[in-house]
């Protein structure tokens, strides 16, 4: 499903303005990545588990009916339940290694758009002994450098922020 939901997205993009894509940010991306696996690969998946799939589509249609019906009244009730319990969704998707959900910190650093830099940015941040969960990169149109958030354990992100700056690096609180 989570792949048919980005083949949807993505499709929708398929013929927008170029000048509509230009302010695409990390969260299209994200949500849109999936959607460039290989076709005939999902043929054969979707083929295997078509029955299931379906169900899951129609548990899909209802959730978006409900979402249309809740959006067109802003601030309603409905509305709200349906955006809690996307964060009640994604709260119950397991943690690093299948154990329970830490708490993380994001922290945004600037990297110029260099060969090494990237590389340069994770051995700082391994040198102050902290460990980097999840990162992800957002280029900036029009400049040379590119926006990188390192999710970290919430209780290093201080420590880390200090520790990059002390070393050159751009870092955005």
């Amino acid at each position: 499903m989570p792949h048919l939901a980005a083949v949807l997205v993505a499709g929708r993009l398929a013929d927008a303005p170029a000048a509509h894509l230009a302010l695409s940010g990390q969260g299209v991306r994200d949500v849109t990545r999936v959607a460039a696996s290989d076709p005939a690969l999902w043929l054969e998946i979707l083929g295997a588990n078509a029955s299931a799939v379906l169900d899951v589509l129609g548990e899909v249609r209802a959730d978006l009916e409900a979402l249309i019906g809740a959006v067109a009244v802003p601030g309603s009730d409905d509305l709200t339940a349906i955006l809690a319990r996307g964060n009640a969704g994604t709260a119950a998707i397991p943690g690093k290694h299948g154990g329970p959900v830490r708490p993380t910190r994001s922290v945004f650093v600037s990297v110029p758009d260099h060969p090494g830099e990237l590389a340069r940015l994770f051995g700082d941040a391994g040198e102050v002994g902290v460990n980097i969960e999840d990162v992800h990169i957002d280029h900036d149109p029009g400049r040379p450098v590119g926006l990188t958030e390192l999710v970290v354990e919430e209780g290093r992100a201080e420590h880390l922020l200090e520790a990059l700056e002390s070393r050159g690096w751009t870092t955005h609180r």
